[in-house]
């Protein structure tokens, strides 16, 4: 895998640390109209929120404020006799992997489940129960049965050999899964965590869905135990894109921690003390929190001591040796053409005509203008 690629595949961890930092920066008494060192946090939490709907996969809602996407991968899962329409698109690409979607949705929850109140007073709160929504509808169509959880939509291979809008794809849109002989402990349990987190978040405002979110959480953590393995021994197609690099142990940890946090159940306080013992404690050092790497979370749920680091918003948004935001749409400046493909090519509902798969290279790729449409965050 190439640097760029590496860097690309970042990117939701990257926009969910920003999401976080900003609700975290208006909690604290810090204005979400003009921050300290003159950012505006409130207008780089909704534009970081827009980023979902410029990802999102399946039939567009009627307030769909990316207005240049139009309804895409209808028939996902058809090939293999599954409804697996919806969901969120990967970075620049139209595959749908379930690890960093499923990651992505655990941290949207965490932040409304700490910042709820901090995101309604910017008038965001709704965006991001949209976004968690728009995730889990697809988790609960990807988990057919209770152990069996499709996990990924799409070919990478074959995805980045075209570049085209996504109403237009023409590329492989098979699906793969995993289950009983196949596992995936890393992948099942942290859509487990997505899931009992996003039950927290619905509590209130959805008292219907939350208990249904709960079940397919309770549901996957059993799969992820009982059915131990790596989801990318299982699945070898996602090895080049989404490696299980750091294995599923952290996983199960994560996982657990999140249902304890929903249940309030003393069997998941349990399950977490105990494997965390055999790991030999929950006390290194860790340097990392990824959609991979999940110790540092655990560690953060268990002790509840959460500090943000001011300066890595601040950098994303301006304070760097570029005096470039990395928030597209965001400052003065800011980087014009990002590699994404639905962003770089004239919108479905401007030029309707077909934009084969090598088109898109022929014609927009490799264009010197700025990328077509706004909606996305590098």
């Amino acid at each position: 895998m190439t640097v760029k690629e590496i860097h690309r595949h970042k990117r939701w961890h990257l926009l969910l640390i920003l999401i976080t930092i900003s609700s975290a920066a208006s909690l604290i008494g810090v204005s979400s109209e003009t921050g300290v060192g003159g950012f505006d946090y409130g207008e780089a939490l909704s534009k970081s929120l827009l980023y979902f709907e410029a990802q999102r996969s399946g039939r567009l809602p009627y307030n769909q404020r990316v207005t240049w996407r139009d309804h895409s991968g209808l028939t996902d899962g058809l090939e293999q006799g599954v409804d697996l329409v919806g969901g969120y698109h990967d970075a620049g690409d139209h595959v749908k992997f379930g690890l960093p979607m499923a990651f992505t949705v655990t941290m949207l929850s965490w932040s409304v489940i700490e910042y709820g109140d901090s995101l309604a007073s910017t008038g965001e709160l709704s965006h991001a129960l949209e976004a968690i929504k728009w995730g889990t509808d697809y988790f609960i169509k990807a988990h057919t049965s209770p152990n069996v959880l499709w996990a990924e939509v799409g070919d990478g291979d074959t995805d980045h050999y075209c570049w085209q809008r996504p109403e237009d794809m023409t590329t492989s849109r098979r699906a793969f899964k995993i289950d009983e002989n196949n596992p995936g402990s890393d992948l099942a349990r942290e859509t487990a965590a997505a899931m009992a987190a996003a039950s927290i978040v619905f509590r209130t405002t959805n008292p219907h869905y939350s208990p249904l979110l709960l079940h397919h959480a309770q549901q996957l953590f059993e799969f992820g135990d009982k059915y131990r393995g790596k989801y990318d021994e299982s699945l070898r197609v996602v090895k080049s894109y989404y490696a299980s690099v750091s294995g599923y142990m952290d996983e199960l940890l994560w996982g657990a921690t999140w249902l304890s946090r929903a249940t309030d159940n003393d069997h998941y306080i349990s399950y977490v003390v105990d494997m965390a013992h055999q790991l030999g404690g929950l006390s290194w050092a860790m340097s990392e929190f990824s959609w991979d790497v999940k110790f540092a979370g655990v560690q953060l749920l268990a002790s509840m001591m959460i500090v943000f680091a001011k300066s890595q918003i601040d950098y994303i948004l301006g304070t760097n040796p570029m005096k470039t935001s990395y928030l597209v749409g965001y400052g003065p400046k800011y980087p014009t053409r990002v590699h994404h493909r639905g962003a770089s090519i004239a919108s479905y509902k401007e030029y309707k005509g077909f934009i084969g798969c090598t088109q898109g290279y022929d014609y927009w790729y490799g264009r010197s203008e700025p990328n077509s449409n706004r909606g996305l965050h590098v």
